[in-house]
């Protein structure tokens, strides 16, 4: 009744519970599972270290004051791992609902370190608060003191 090649182990009846695995099936399982761990786990950090690490260039409101109803003056340093090239950066206004009232895109100049910079965003509604909403390389041609931009 057993099958060929198969013994069952000491104690169990000849047959019932099928052939007995070899030992390298069971390592070659385990190295696959390893290998394919190791490689989800290089994946996931590689995509973590990409989305989550440290951006290139950032932003931070300093300060912000009313300047009428209209407008708002926003304080913002810039930090850049190049700060040799220039920038674009927009800031923004919001009213009192939160909703999005303004927005002004800032030429960064190149410079030696870290560079503050204020200016003043008109808005739709009264303002209640400034922030900025993301900075770039990529600088318009519109914004450039040249006129031609730059891509990066």
């Amino acid at each position: 009744m057993g099958h060929a090649g198969s013994t069952p182990p000491e104690g169990l009846p000849e047959g019932r519970y099928g052939p007995t695995r070899s030992a390298g099936s069971r390592r070659w399982r385990r190295w696959l599972f390893t290998g394919t761990a190791v490689v989800t786990a290089g994946v996931l950090a590689f995509v973590g270290y990409t989305n989550l690490g440290s951006a290139p260039i950032s932003a931070e409101r300093i300060g912000f004051a009313v300047q009428s109803d209209d407008a708002m003056e926003i304080t913002i340093r810039v930090s850049r791992d190049e700060p040799e090239r220039p920038a674009v950066c927009i800031v923004r206004v919001r009213d009192s609902a939160g909703s999005e009232s303004g927005r002004k895109e800032v030429y960064v100049a190149p410079s030696d370190g870290d560079t503050v910079l204020s200016a003043v965003i008109r808005s739709a509604r009264p303002p209640v608060t400034a922030d900025t909403f993301a900075c770039s390389y990529d600088v318009p041609g519109y914004l450039t003191p040249s006129g031609g931009g730059t891509t990066g």
